[in-house]
């Protein structure tokens, strides 16, 4: 040797010499190798008595060791590792080597620098534990094994893994895991405990000094891990699991994600190839979508595509593409997310299978615990029970504020799977009818808290069999007040537009009218939802096959409003509200009339046919001003307003504010049998109108205080789709004031009115453009008055 080392010795005292000799400290010896300080320093004192071939050849390459001096070092290393043994029978186990690593393995950077962080936090008293746990397919298995590769310079001692199976129906025993692991460490059979305690002991007493990873894949629960866990020492073990092991205290928890799209595509990327992904970007990136970004089900789409090398990722995407044969084209050999699924399925007791696979007749994206128990035929409370024990096995999403739950889209598709070949379609159908059934009832008892008709008391009732159709189906557990109500209904949007399509083409008619009836003033706040054209669609469609005529016209009505103010179609408003006009003559209804005639004006004023809308106003007007009911006043002063509107879009501001100035005396004189808050709402907007027309006459200053005044009104109502845009109205005014105001008004009011998909989001844009031009020109003025002012001097 070139300076006189012994061949043979204590591996830590000729590593010490070997560092020193290169001049290094320990620490920038640990960088280089990528062995933590506290591992090499075990090494050198000689707690670490026999490091594993890996770590030597990394600590000989950053040593810079020829290969004699590598092989000195590694003959040093062999004397402290334990010696082979010779066994035979069930405990001769080998040494439980990590699983192959793949090397296309993807992402996770986060959650592997969580692991490389613990590892360097391990030592004498705290032995580290991290639990993977989440759902099938989301490669918890792949992830560990990786992780433990790259830690392996991290520990030394040793290296160990050990399937536990358990998503087996018999899976590995405490007491079987232990032989398996003390064998692993040289102890022969004969010396192994006979009881699990006593193997317990015996293998927390080894493991105490030794810097060690432990890999336990496929847990069952806490009691199968609790005694294969080293009780002291530098160790590091890693459990993956499908369940959370929520009881296992003091571990760190790795939270394994789906993959995000750019790295479900990656991972396709390095299973077939750049070329092929290059050739077909869009293809891959649906196929990722199609995949769900489940990490078992990319590669299986890869491994599929890979063992296929000329077909098309396209062909592929297109198989996946429908929904009942998805399962079916994710499987690639032995590989099936089907598979991964039917593992814990079959593990669930029997309720707990019946809520997973009813849930996903469930609408929407996620589903609340009432959803779930009256799909499955279960008490609310066994439902919450049930939904925790899935999400604890990985099997269900909670949401982090509310107590709802998601599937991801394969899982749905394979519980869904299971309720035809478990429940068949009679059970379905009356799942879904008993949910359809209940929930109409609640979103009916729900909405009626807007009802200005009603004021809170529903009309009694019975169709269909059931007692009162406008009560709550559970009054204990009803909404409380509209703001309940309105987080419930927006909550189960999806549920309860899924029940009321099932009634409408189950024939349940009557159901759907008094729904959609109910619904009327809620719509009203909440004009940006689309789905109120299907929701008045379907009720005029029902009215029309009960033969009411009246019923008739007040949906076709309600359908007209909602293609006018929801989706901005003033064609098929104009074709809904003439239908409407032409069911109210039929039947003699005034009020109808009316509504019809202002509904249609505000089609034909969209399409820019002033005259013909001022006429249908007019007569509108006419119409229900000969009306003596409560609602007619109501249905006058929009029909007021909306013609004082057009006057002044028509340049007749004059005239407009005159309008406007009859609606506000209307509000001002109350009506009868219609609340304070009501008419203070309607007051509101002839506020609103009135500030405008101002505005139209260059009265600004006059123009601001009913314009603030409307605002402050909507705002206390919670009604955005009206505050909005009086708050882009106010933002004209000021900014013609020059009011301080003006900038943050305009921007809110853009803010607003995007959000709402309005279409004076651009007006309200153009307004901020000419407000910044006008700033701009102002300083550029000022500044030249400055110096020509300096000049002058």
């Amino acid at each position: 040797m070139r300076d006189g080392t012994p061949l043979t010795g204590d591996f830590g005292q000729r590593l010490r010499h070997l560092r020193t000799r290169a001049g290094l400290s320990q620490e920038a010896l640990s960088h280089a190798a990528g062995v933590s300080v506290r591992a090499l320093a075990d090494m050198e004192r000689g707690r670490t008595r026999g490091p594993q071939r890996r770590t030597v050849q990394v600590l000989a390459e950053a040593l810079g060791l020829d290969d004699a001096e590598a092989a000195d070092l590694e003959k040093s290393a062999a004397v402290g590792r334990p010696r082979p043994r010779t066994a035979t029978g069930p405990a001769a186990t080998g040494t439980l080597a990590l699983p192959r690593d793949i090397k296309d393995f993807t992402a996770r950077g986060p959650a592997l620098a969580g692991l490389l962080e613990l590892a360097r936090d391990t030592g004498p008293d705290r032995p580290g534990v991290s639990v993977v746990a989440g759902q099938p397919g989301l490669g918890k298995t792949a992830f560990a094994v990786h992780a433990a590769h790259r830690l392996a310079p991290h520990f030394p001692d040793g290296q160990f893994a050990l399937d536990l199976h358990g998503m087996d129906p018999e899976p590995t025993t405490p007491r079987d895991a232990l032989a398996r692991l003390l064998g692993a460490l040289g102890i022969a059979d004969a010396a192994i405990p006979a009881g699990t305690d006593d193997r317990a002991g015996l293998w927390r007493s080894l493991t105490g000094d030794r810097r060690m990873l432990l890999l336990l894949d496929n847990a069952v629960d806490e009691s199968q891990v609790g005694p294969l866990l080293p009780g002291a020492g530098p160790a590091l073990t890693i459990v993956t699991s499908r369940h959370s092991l929520a009881g296992l205290e003091s571990v760190h928890r790795t939270d394994l994600a789906l993959l995000r799209r750019e790295e479900a595509v990656e991972l396709l990327t390095r299973i077939i190839g750049p070329e092929r992904v290059r050739a077909e970007a869009q293809a891959a990136r649906d196929l990722a979508d199609l995949c769900g970004q489940l990490p078992l089900a990319v590669r299986i789409a890869g491994q599929r595509l890979l063992s296929r090398p000329h077909e098309r990722l396209s062909k592929l995407v297109a198989r996946l593409a429908a929904e009942g044969r998805r399962l079916d084209g994710l499987q690639a050999g032995s590989l099936r997310v089907r598979a991964a699924f039917a593992l814990s399925y079959r593990q669930l007791p029997t309720d707990t299978r019946t809520f997973l696979r009813r849930a996903a007749l469930a609408a929407g994206a996620d589903f609340s615990p009432e959803t779930g128990a009256l799909l499955a035929g279960l008490s609310y409370d066994d439902a919450v029970a049930c939904a925790e024990e899935l999400t604890d096995a990985g099997l269900l999403q909670s949401d982090a504020a509310a107590e709802r739950y998601r599937f991801h889209d394969l899982l749905r598709l394979y519980a869904a799977e299971q309720v035809a070949i478990e429940d068949g379609p009679e059970i379905r159908d009356a799942a879904l009818d008993r949910t359809t059934r209940w929930m109409l009832r609640r979103a009916t008892a729900a909405a009626l808290h807007f009802d200005v008709e009603h004021e809170g008391s529903p009309p009694g009732g019975a169709h269909d069999g059931d007692p009162d159709p406008h009560g709550d189906p559970n009054p204990d557990g009803a909404p409380a007040g509209r703001e309940e109500a309105r987080a419930w209904l927006e909550a189960e949007r999806a549920q309860w537009l899924a029940a009321l399509r099932r009634a409408h083409e189950t024939g349940r008619h009557q159901q759907v009218l008094d729904t959609a009836q109910a619904m009327h003033w809620f719509s009203d706040i909440n004009q940006h939802w689309e789905q109120w054209v299907e929701v008045f669609q379907r009720s005029a469609d029902s009215a029309r096959l009960l033969g009411s005529r009246r019923d008739e016209a007040i949906h076709l009505n309600y359908l007209a409003w909602s293609y006018n103010m929801c989706v901005h179609d003033p064609h098929n408003a104009l074709t809904s509200a003439d239908a409407a006009l032409a069911a109210a003559r039929d039947c003699g209804d005034g009020l109808q009339e009316g509504w019809a005639l202002g509904y249609g004006a505000g089609a034909l004023h969209r399409q820019g046919l002033v005259p013909e809308a001022q006429t249908r106003l007019r007569a509108g007007a006419d119409c229900l001003a000969s009306q003596k009911s409560a609602q007619a006043r109501l249905a006058e002063l929009t029909i007021l307003n909306s013609l004082g509107t057009l006057l002044r879009q028509a340049g007749q501001p004059v005239e407009a504010l005159e309008t406007h100035r009859r609606s506000e005396r209307i509000c001002r004189a109350g009506i009868p049998g219609r609340t304070d808050e009501l008419i203070a709402l309607y007051h509101a907007v002839a506020r609103q109108q009135i500030g405008n027309d101002l505005a139209a006459l260059e009265r600004w200053s006059e123009a601001e205080p009913p314009l603030r005044q409307a605002l402050a009104a909507f705002e206390t109502a919670q009604m955005p789709a009206w505050a909005g845009p009086a708050r882009l109205d106010l933002g004209h005014v000021l900014s013609a004031l020059g009011h301080p105001e003006a900038r943050a008004t305009l921007l809110a009011a853009r803010d607003d009115l995007t959000g709402l998909r309005s279409p004076r989001q651009a007006e309200a844009a153009a307004a901020l453009e000419a407000l910044s031009a006008l700033s701009a020109s102002s300083t550029s003025s000022a500044s030249s008055a400055s110096e020509e002012t300096t000049a002058a001097r």
